[in-house]
């Protein structure tokens, strides 16, 4: 057997791990920053700096959500709960790696309008790849569906909904990081306005609140990894 052979899984178990701590620790860092930046007593300056810290931090935990996926699913293959292998775990390969550029590229130009056209086709790739993740899984759990879900392998069809739930909250923060480009551009361009602040303000406290369940959610996906307890 040759070296990728044996180790395939710990290298591919490994790389999960990874992703799930760059995800987690990335969306606390861009939680913590986001105070300074609607903190109205900041220099506009000091606060934009904040912002590109969050999006710097951002970027890492954008890309870890995105490589969970596809390590899921090849790990998923090793174990036998999930049934599509060979060419399709290549084909599966290169359109993640494709996603992931996509990301980045979105994450490089995202001062300009270009990034912000970037960042909303990697949404609505979203758009097919959440009710993908929730129907499979869910078709899979009533027992019809393409993953295997017998008695000791529940735990993947269980993970892989909860992780679509993650995306789908993940999204929305997506959104609101979107809108501080944007509210940011306005300020630069027109100055000092209470009325774009007040917006600013109450799309971040709100992507606080929720960025409670999504951590949840994150360490709910990361027990049924874990553990597999059905």
């Amino acid at each position: 057997m040759s070296f990728f052979e044996i180790y395939e899984l710990p290298i591919l178990r490994w790389l999960h791990i990874v992703a799930m701590v760059y995800w987690l620790g990335g969306e606390w860092g861009v939680f913590q920053t986001s105070f300074n930046v609607i903190n109205r007593k900041l220099a506009m300056d000091e606060r934009r700096r904040h912002m590109e810290t969050a999006y710097r931090i951002d970027i890492l935990a954008r890309t870890g959500i995105i490589m969970l996926l596809p390590l899921g699913l090849h790990m998923g293959h090793l174990w036998g709960v999930q049934p599509l292998g060979g060419a399709w775990l290549i084909g599966m390969w290169i359109l993640f790696a494709l996603w992931l550029g996509l990301c980045w590229s979105a994450f490089i130009y995202r001062e300009s309008d270009t990034g912000l056209l970037l960042t909303q086709v990697d949404e609505w790739i979203r758009f097919i790849v959440i009710p993908a993740l929730l129907i499979t899984s869910l078709w899979s759990l009533l027992g019809d569906g393409p993953l295997s879900a017998e008695t000791g392998q529940k735990w993947f069809s269980i993970k892989m909904f909860i992780y679509g739930i993650t995306l789908v909250i993940g999204l929305k923060l997506r959104f609101i990081m979107r809108e501080w480009t944007l509210l940011f551009r306005e300020l630069a361009e027109k100055g000092d306005n209470p009325a774009v602040e007040a917006v600013l303000e109450k799309s971040i406290k709100f992507g606080r609140n929720l960025a409670y369940f999504y951590w949840i959610a994150i360490l709910t996906t990361a027990f049924f990894g874990a553990v597999k307890p059905f």
